[in-house]
């Protein structure tokens, strides 16, 4: 398992601050909770608070600037897969309302998961692949008198609504892997296109998902139209190239969502940082932009300041990071530095201008199931391990706990310098008026630095492979 360093600090100035039940921060002084690699504490309190100093700016590593002001924070968490709801459902009742309450509840002032992505259909990681619309081979159903979410009310959706009722501004991502197999170019769930001639009948389906989704009690927040769009091997996929995209979201499911009265934004690509154009392509489309609120990304490719490239193309669009996994352990077998999937991840996309971070996935059990046969994932680690009643907290668990405890949504990202390249970072202003500031070392020394914000700063340190959040 991959083992961590993560460490959290929390500063304030004049007034005093509540950091967990029944404590409080003294004045002036620094809170820091950690997360060591060894996982003998996991973004523990630390009894010795930093103490803030006049700022001599000489001697300062990090200058954290508010005035400088960037995005808006959404949230964090993971993907709910079917996978992940079908372990949590057949928990039993108390277990799992225990589990939900712990990742979804509102702990130190702030839930631990602001944000999900749900499948639009199966996933890869369901235990079989299904749409909403599946008919007999060689049939169509252009009217979509067949649709029917009644697969997602078995297990997904009855989990959601528990999630709803513990934390009901939580924001829901929909992605489809694919569309069902009668409209498309190969006629089955994995690779294919989808037939210019379905183009409108997908985008009704789509907007019934949404419909169907809010009767039930679980309002989607975001959609995008494909997951992986380049990508034809999972177990379903789908391919939907840029112009294909455009063309769809342009002339069908733009138009669709319209009529429907629906407010639920559209992300463009949903895939790898290595392909910056495809969503920019869209966007200087200004018929198909005008229904894009932004896009998604993935980083199994590429380099995460793709998202800058496209964002500098186009400051008015909002950018998502979507999905990412996060392992346990290095190519070598060796445990996994938490440091490595904070910096990567976390404090690469928020640098980035993305307005949330979501891993995949929530839950899996031992032996990494529930996958589709031919496609699904094998490898695919959830945050928690769910086996029967039993649940452990893997790398992706504290990756985003370490962050979500303490930037809740409405979080603005505001300036912080990065002058040493094994310390990577990222602050937020909170709508309370905190200042939070993560810090990876990803460097293979302990590293001593100090932090400057305006008229003060305070010193700390870090060992290799460490995190720590500064809140001020």
């Amino acid at each position: 398992m991959l083992k961590s360093w993560l460490r959290c600090v929390v500063v304030t100035g004049q007034v005093l601050a509540v950091v967990s039940a029944g404590q409080a921060q003294k004045r002036g002084h620094v809170a820091e909770w950690l997360t060591t690699a060894d996982r003998k504490q996991l973004v523990a309190l630390q009894a010795d608070e930093l103490k803030l100093q006049p700022n001599d700016k000489k001697a300062t590593t990090i200058v954290v600037d508010e005035a400088k002001a960037y995005q808006t924070v959404d949230g964090f968490g993971f993907a709910m897969t079917g996978g992940s709801a079908q372990w949590l459902y057949r928990m039993d009742a108390a277990k799992r309302h225990a589990v939900l309450e712990e990742i979804f509840g509102h702990k130190r002032g702030e839930a631990m998961v602001s944000y999900l992505r749900v499948s639009v259909g199966s996933s890869d990681l369901n235990d079989h692949v299904f749409t909403y619309d599946d008919v007999p081979a060689g049939e169509t159903d252009p009217e979509l008198k067949r649709f029917s979410i009644a697969e997602d009310e078995k297990e997904l959706i009855p989990v959601l609504r528990e999630v709803l009722k513990i934390s009901p501004h939580i924001q829901i991502l929909a992605s489809p892997w694919s569309a069902p197999s009668w409209m498309k170019t190969n006629d089955a769930p994995k690779g294919g296109s989808l037939k210019a001639e379905f183009y409108p009948v997908y985008a009704q389906y789509l907007a019934r998902y949404l419909q169907a989704m809010q009767r039930a009690g679980v309002p989607i927040a975001a959609i995008t139209m494909q997951n992986e769009p380049e990508n034809p091997k999972n177990t379903p996929s789908m391919v939907m190239t840029a112009p294909e995209q455009a063309a769809f979201l342009r002339d069908s499911f733009g138009p669709a969502l319209r009529a429907a009265g629906l407010k639920t934004k559209v992300v463009l690509f949903d895939h790898n940082c290595d392909h910056p154009e495809y969503p920019i392509s869209i966007l200087k489309d200004q018929q198909a932009a005008a229904f894009a609120d932004g896009s998604g990304f993935h980083l199994y490719k590429g380099e995460i300041s793709a998202m800058t490239t496209v964002h500098d193309a186009f400051p008015q669009k909002s950018l998502y990071f979507t999905e990412q996994m996060v392992v346990e352990h290095t190519s070598d077998g060796s445990l996994q530095p938490i440091a490595k999937p904070v910096a990567w991840v976390v404090i690469g996309a928020m640098r980035n201008w993305s307005r949330n971070v979501l891993l995949w996935n929530l839950a899996a059990n031992s032996k990494f199931e529930p996958h589709t046969d031919n496609g699904g994932c094998k490898m695919c680690q959830g945050a928690i391990t769910i086996d029967g009643n039993d649940v452990t907290r893997n790398i992706g668990y504290y990756t985003i706990k370490q962050v979500s405890e303490f930037v809740p949504p409405g979080a603005v990202r505001i300036d912080s310098t990065e002058p040493d390249t094994s310390l990577p970072n990222v602050a937020w202003r909170t709508p309370k008026g905190k200042h939070v500031l993560v810090v990876a070392n990803t460097g293979s020394e302990r590293h001593d630095f100090t932090v400057g914000a305006g008229e003060r700063q305070f010193a700390a340190s870090l060992d290799a492979g460490s995190v720590a959040t500064f809140v001020w």
